[in-house]
């Protein structure tokens, strides 16, 4: 395994900032990180890359003990911090060039030239960093975090500040990496993380609540699948009533509904019937799972 934490604890006083949790991250794998804030996310990815110790419990990186071997794990890891701290004075490839001294990288020119291109800085990479969007920070982050190609990469809510079209550009980015390095990464954009993760590890208050892959999770509330139909005349929704099959019935427009069940197969059936009953045109059926905005909100409540 690439990323293995076992019973990690962190204690802050009386406060459990991390509460034993243990979970295990492969290599190829992109795996979200959500939780909301205070959860005691960025606190367990500090301490996965070495910047925080923990109070108990153990972290292991491509087989090595963050905890005794501090320096061997920070050349096997790429980290963006949630709060990105760079030399604002420093020209972008100044400092990108900086960056690959400190890791002793061969070909240092040429690296940066390769990362500068890859996380699209280009137009941008002969400013001084401080004269900068805070987008194109972000992405000097990244380019910091990917300059010695390393094996994992823990991101700390990469897209922070990207508009739409970055945000796909960098998703781009982090779908390339994770097909031959291990990506943990933490978004508050619960459609990045349905657009790239292959799973997600939810955390709430210090303690693992999820770890799943997304369509488990979809699959575990079995009473949260969503049927939405729309018919050719607007309707009432008392046309429901009496489907023991539907526990919710939401109005989205004079002629379309959304319509909670626990076995959408049979509200579909039922619509039909309902249709050739009465005469109605139906003009689209779709079954819908409930999203990662839904399964988030009941774990973390």
């Amino acid at each position: 395994m690439s990323i293995e934490v076992k019973n990690l604890l962190k204690e802050y006083g009386a406060q459990k900032a991390v509460n034993a949790i243990s979970f295990k991250v492969g290599k190829g794998e992109i795996v979200g990180f959500l939780g909301p804030n205070g959860a005691g996310k960025s606190t367990t990815m500090k301490i996965i890359t070495g910047y925080l110790q923990q109070t108990s419990g153990e972290v292991f990186v491509c087989g090595i003990n963050v905890a005794e071997e501090p320096l061997d794990i920070k050349k096997k890891i790429g980290y963006l911090p949630e709060l990105n701290a760079l030399y604002y004075d420093m020209y972008v490839r100044e400092y990108l060039g900086f960056v690959a001294e400190v890791h002793k990288v061969n070909s240092p020119r040429s690296t940066v030239d390769r990362v500068v291109d890859l996380v699209g800085l280009t137009p941008e990479s002969k400013k001084k960093i401080g004269q900068l969007s805070k987008g194109y920070k972000q992405r000097v982050g990244l380019a910091a975090a990917l300059i010695h190609d390393p094996e994992v990469l823990i991101l700390d809510e990469p897209t922070t500040g990207l508009d739409p079209n970055q945000i796909v550009e960098i998703r781009e980015v982090i779908k390339k990496q994770g097909k031959n390095k291990t990506v943990l990464f933490s978004s508050h954009i619960l459609q990045e993380v349905e657009a790239i993760c292959d799973r997600v590890i939810i955390i709430n208050k210090g303690v693992l609540v999820a770890n799943d892959t997304l369509s488990n999770l979809q699959k575990g509330d079995k009473d949260n699948h969503f049927v939405i139909v729309q018919f050719k005349d607007p309707l009432d929704k008392i046309i429901f009533e009496g489907l023991d099959s539907i526990t919710k019935t939401e109005q989205l427009q004079s002629t379309r509904f959304k319509l909670q069940t626990g076995n959408p197969e049979l509200v579909r059936k039922q619509l039909m019937e309902i249709a050739l009953q009465q005469n109605l045109n139906i003009v689209s059926l779709q079954s819908e799972n409930q999203s990662l905005e839904h399964i988030f909100k009941s774990l973390t409540n």
